[in-house]
């Protein structure tokens, strides 16, 4: 049986029916989005493939997941189910039994050396405007602040410094801020 002017959600019917093909399908839909999700990340000591694998885990559990009464697009669930799952995957890999493993780079520190295809742009463009939203309904102006300087790599002292702030009132904003994360992921799994 051929999905191919199907749309996600019907799909996802087929897929909860039973129906292997649509979920082979699906999975070979999304390919695409999980290949460009591990251009963004480097794992040192490991292959890309490995990467990819940890996407496809993602992208799998997004399948098993999504309910779509929470009105989020299945786009939207899996792109986050996938770099969830990568980023727990580099996580896993920072322990010292994996000292190997221990460093990842984002590729985006690395952009000097590589120049993005214009769909590479685009596709990023999309999902940072979409990352952003999210998060500017669910962290506080203040919150907001902190966590952009703070995914500039400043330490709490230095966001301190440059929002007039007390080192603890940061802190708090950064324990906050991974409080508000975790719950988001939690409801979205």
């Amino acid at each position: 049986m051929g999905y191919d002017g199907w749309n996600d959600e019907e799909i996802l019917t087929k897929i909860q029916a039973g129906e292997k093909e649509a979920l082979d399908y699906l999975m070979n839909r999304y390919k695409t989005l999980v290949y460009s999700k591990t251009k963004t990340l480097y794992l040192i000591g490991a292959d890309k493939e490995d990467l990819v694998q940890e996407g496809m885990i993602g992208l799998y559990k997004a399948i098993l997941n999504f309910k779509k009464e929470r009105g989020v697009t299945f786009y939207s669930f899996a792109e986050l189910c996938i770099s969830r799952q990568m980023y727990s995957a580099i996580k896993r890999s920072n322990t010292k039994k994996n000292q190997p493993l221990n460093d990842y780079l984002s590729m985006d520190t690395l952009t000097s050396a590589i120049n993005p295809s214009p769909e590479e742009t685009f596709i990023d463009k999309e999902t940072i405007a979409r990352m952003k939203q999210q998060l500017s309904t669910l962290l506080s102006p203040l919150e907001q602040q902190v966590l952009q300087l703070y995914l500039k790599e400043m330490n709490y002292i230095q966001i301190a410094k440059v929002l007039r702030k007390k080192p603890k009132t940061v802190d708090n904003a950064l324990q906050r801020i991974k409080r508000k994360l975790e719950i988001y992921c939690k409801i979205m799994d």
